[in-house]
């Protein structure tokens, strides 16, 4: 994945921050924009395999601004560490992308009570982005890409109260619901950073060939060895959050739906402003957020 002389000219020196960034699409995504010149972190669970990941993109890149913070994003407590971490270690923020996912075929819940797969899903997207809100506003032009999926498309309706706790789960609606999640987020948090010159988009990386299933036991094994030959490469489904990250042509560009790097429209429940906002009320009382955000700091002169 070569990148022109503009975008490693205009990327350099860049601060990313890419979570789910030790295995799949998130590797990749951080290779590349190390390659280009980025201080990247890569934010990963086990800390072992994220000290061998940065070891490996140093290695491959040259790039030694390269750097982990280990986090479980499924507990809020570890999120606002992670936050927290990421504001001492850094002056800037230019881009965040929230690419860590799961899937849970049974009904599980994490340590704050809820529904893991909305929790990993959505709310550490929510909670790490508002947590990280005033730096990248300090930082813009700044871009936020959240990784969802087409899969958003099979939830056509849904009762965002229910999401916390659903009086009946389905593993693959509830990963369709938080996919949605991801879109009707976006589309509202662009509406909320009007003017603040941050940017922010989803994407579909297509149905790519990685380990996601792999925490749903022998089943998830088979699920994961049949997208191996029907999935597309880790490579290839990183092309797009690269290019939302990097790519001069979606500068000021915000509040879309990609897929292969083109803008397409997204479900139609996904254009329900009414629902995301109480999305993101529900999301913010979850969290203990404050609804608005943070306020651009005056320009200088």
């Amino acid at each position: 994945m070569a990148a022109n002389s503009k975008t490693l000219s205009q990327m350099s020196g860049k601060t990313c921050l890419i979570t789910g960034a030790t295995a799949g699409i998130g590797l990749v995504t951080a290779k590349e924009l190390a390659r280009m010149g980025c201080a990247v972190t890569i934010v990963g669970r086990n800390q072992a395999k994220c000290a061998a990941t940065v070891a490996a993109i140093k290695a491959e890149t040259q790039n030694q601004s390269v750097d982990y913070l280990v986090a479980d994003l499924s507990s809020q407590d570890e999120v606002r560490q992670l936050a927290d971490m990421v504001k001492e270690h850094h002056s800037t923020l230019d881009v965040l992308i929230n690419n860590a996912g799961a899937i849970n075929f049974l009904r599980s819940r994490t340590v704050d009570g809820f529904e893991s797969t909305f929790a990993v899903n959505h709310l550490a997207y929510f909670l790490l982005t508002n947590l990280l809100l005033s730096l990248l506003i300090g930082s813009a032009p700044a871009r936020v890409v959240n990784v969802s999926s087409d899969s958003h498309r099979q939830a056509r309706t849904m009762n965002v109260d229910d999401l916390p706790d659903p009086k009946r789960y389905f593993g693959r609606r509830a990963y369709a619901r938080s996919k949605l999640c991801n879109v009707l987020f976006t589309g509202e948090l662009d509406r909320r950073l009007e003017g603040t010159g941050v940017t922010a988009n989803a994407l579909h990386p297509g149905l790519v060939s990685t380990n996601i299933m792999s925490n749903n036991g022998l089943l998830g094994k088979i699920s994961n060895f049949i997208l191996g030959f029907r999935g597309i490469s880790v490579e290839q489904g990183a092309k797009t959050p690269i290019y939302l990250a990097s790519s001069l042509e979606v500068e000021g560009v915000t509040g879309k739906y990609f897929v292969k790097n083109v803008v397409v429209p997204s479900s139609e429940a996904s254009y329900d402003e009414a629902a995301a906002g109480r999305l993101w009320e529900l999301s913010a009382r979850l969290t203990g957020i404050p609804e608005s955000v943070p306020t651009p700091p005056p320009s200088a002169g």
